[in-house]
């Protein structure tokens, strides 16, 4: 475990669709990385809360790609942490699972000849998912979230999450309806990376 160097964290209200969030902004002072969380009600280590991590998708989150089920993924977690009135979505800059924007449109290069997701990673020199969740676990112990039931279908991320010591009271499956472009890349992610998906 790793405890991270925060600068002071800002705070405001955040008024959305999904009703009003507290947002959260966070930096760490020795890598420069940073990430915000959007808290609904008062986490707290007494309290089991709904939480989400969430990398950054600008293709899917702000574009609305249909080659990912990203943004449809993050307006359902906003959606049930709010209906819940109690958790977390931790966004995360983590384009491409860590590789970056324009590494990502270079994978989506060689995803149109022919490539699937894990392999055009690869064969541009990446793992094929570099993210870790050291930064996300540490923002939810300053929020107070240490118990969680976390909306994921990656096994990886509850595996990183206790190992930086959050306790996963339960895994909720959040599983988007595959669309006419999506299901290879959510076959991938079930086949390769081990994802939990029923719907492929």
């Amino acid at each position: 475990m790793c405890a991270m160097n925060f600068e002071k964290v800002p705070s405001a209200k955040l008024p959305t669709a999904f009703g009003e969030f507290r947002i959260y902004g966070f930096k760490d002072l020795d890598s420069g990385e940073e990430a915000v969380a959007l808290v609904k009600g008062e986490p707290s280590p007494d309290t089991v809360s709904l939480v989400r991590i969430h990398s950054q998708c600008l293709t899917g989150d702000v574009f609305s790609s249909k080659r990912c089920d990203c943004g449809e993924q993050l307006n359902a977690a906003l959606d049930l942490i709010a209906k819940a009135g109690l958790g977390v979505l931790v966004y995360q800059q983590k384009e491409g699972r860590g590789i970056g924007l324009v590494n990502k449109i270079k994978a989506y290069e060689l995803q149109d000849k022919g490539q699937d997701t894990v392999g055009a990673n690869l064969a541009l020199g990446f793992d094929a998912d570099l993210r870790d969740y050291v930064m996300p676990a540490e923002m939810l112990k300053y929020l107070g979230a240490t118990r969680v039931n976390l909306l994921s279908n990656n096994p990886d991320k509850v595996r990183g999450l206790e190992r930086e010591g959050i306790k996963i009271e339960k895994r909720v499956p959040l599983e988007i309806t595959p669309n006419d472009v999506d299901a290879g890349y959510l076959r991938t992610k079930k086949e390769k990376m081990g994802h939990l998906l029923k719907s492929v």
